[in-house]
């Protein structure tokens, strides 16, 4: 999003002047004619930077006394006073008080964009900062080449350049945030802020506070972060857990584009993408009455649903890869390579937490390998979670020694092809090229094994 600039002057012509110059470079501008304007658009949304001028002849207040006032509401908020000829004393006498530069009437056009560009260098690299921050690591998280994560993608592509809304489904850790960063880094607002908020880690009573912002007798005491994702993409996370109080107040914002601070009776005028996700059915929280109708189909304008890890297990060796050489980076190693058997553990592996579980459980592996074996990740150097409770393995040898061959070798083959099956989602050509075998032999084994009875979407 372009910088905010509010240029403040008694006479329309310069107010204009000033304006055509800066939205040519690409800022976006606000006009106030007199002190009272000027207040009423400070406190309505903070400015990037304030050109003032000095004299503000019929205002309330003067531009040395508008220029304390402002400092008193924000000490941080940048502000040039325009002074004009025989006010240069006047103009020192604001830099005193707090103004960071001023420039003398008339002026050259190529000064005024220097002041401002300087003005505004800490503001436009404090973004930038955040932006970048933000970035990282999010281009490339929604990896993965199923055709669920496919969907999801193009979808997200469609929609980036629109203004719709989107609302996020699927189990925790699946990567919500991570396909809402995607979109938004895809979109026009890319420059501007990524503001996220979990109304599942915060109290009812601190919720509206943390959206809206407090303000007191007029001052700003708090810039909430809908506020502070203006421009930009507001992404609601677990938005089920948000009070009913809440959810009506959102439901205004997204009619109205505008809300009120805590404490305050001014409306404060906001361009926001909202984004949201959940983890619940929020058809069964409405039947329940504990989310609002009208705010469900106000925020499902492009319903996206990200399914678990374990409905796509394809996408788990580029899931690994793509993790190890990143913590392996972080160590300044050389990514290693996974073994088969490894692979194939995590592949078969149910992954109750997605693929937030799956990064944790290679960023440990990565720490805990031993440094002397690091070029390989052999199954044993697996946590576990994924390896399962040794005391199940060895109670399941134990059966077998106790069985005759033929069904001790039935009941292997029977948990063999039960782990490949579930490594490859079900599909039974991609096991049968794995293990080895005819499809078809492969079919008649799963029938002679009593495996034949699972889903037909699940085998083919």
């Amino acid at each position: 999003m372009a910088l905010d600039i509010l240029v403040v002057d008694d006479e329309p012509d310069i107010r204009d002047l000033i304006s055509g110059v800066l939205e040519d470079e690409g800022y976006t501008t606000r006009v106030a004619a007199n002190s009272d304007e000027t207040i009423a658009a400070v406190n309505e949304r903070r400015p990037s930077l304030v050109l003032l001028d000095v004299w503000l002849r019929g205002s309330r207040l003067d531009g040395l006394e508008l220029l304390s006032e402002l400092k008193q509401l924000d000490a941080k908020m940048p502000i040039i006073v325009i002074s004009g000829h025989g006010n240069i004393d006047t103009a020192v006498a604001a830099i005193s008080q707090g103004a960071v530069d001023f420039i003398e009437k008339p002026f050259e056009a190529e000064h005024l964009l220097h002041l401002v560009a300087r003005a505004t260098e800490t503001e436009r690299l404090r973004r930038e900062n955040e932006i970048l921050k933000a970035r990282v690591g999010f281009a490339d998280e929604l990896t993965g080449n199923s055709a669920a994560v496919n969907n999801v993608r193009a979808t997200l592509k469609r929609v980036a350049g629109t203004g719709s809304r989107l609302l996020i489904s699927g189990p925790a850790g699946v990567g919500k945030e991570v396909a809402a960063r995607l979109m938004h880094n895809w979109s026009s607002r890319a420059n501007a802020a990524f503001v996220t908020i979990s109304a599942a880690r915060l109290s009812p009573e601190s919720v509206e506070e943390e959206l809206f912002g407090t303000e007191r007798n007029g001052k700003i005491e708090k810039t909430g972060l809908m506020e502070e994702a203006h421009g930009g993409t507001l992404f609601i996370d677990e938005v089920a857990d948000m009070p009913l109080d809440t959810q009506g107040k959102i439901l205004r914002v997204l009619t109205e584009q505008s809300f009120n601070r805590l404490g305050g009776s001014q409306k404060v005028s906001v361009d926001v993408r909202v984004v949201s996700a959940t983890s619940r059915d929020l058809e069964v929280e409405i039947r329940e009455k504990r989310f609002r109708e009208d705010l469900f189909y106000r925020l499902n304008v492009v319903p996206v649903v990200l399914p678990p890890l374990n409905q796509r297990r394809e996408d788990i060796p580029v899931l690994v890869e793509h993790y190890a050489a990143r913590f392996a980076a972080e160590q300044r190693l050389q990514p290693p390579e996974i073994s088969d058997e490894a692979m194939a553990a995590l592949q078969a592996c149910d992954w109750p937490g997605n693929v937030r579980q799956l990064r944790n459980v290679v960023e440990r592996t990565i720490i805990l390998a031993p440094k002397d074996n690091f070029a390989r990740i052999e199954v044993e150097m697996l946590p576990p979670e994924v390896l399962g409770n040794d005391d199940d393995i060895d109670q399941g040898v134990a059966s077998l020694m106790g069985s005759p061959l033929r069904e001790a070798r039935e009941s292997f083959e029977r948990e063999y092809l039960k782990v490949q099956i579930r490594r490859f989602s079900g599909n039974i050509s991609k096991t049968a090229n794995f293990i080895g075998m005819e499809r078809s032999a492969l079919h008649r084994k799963l029938k002679i094994l009593g495996l034949a009875s699972r889903k037909k979407q699940d085998l083919d």
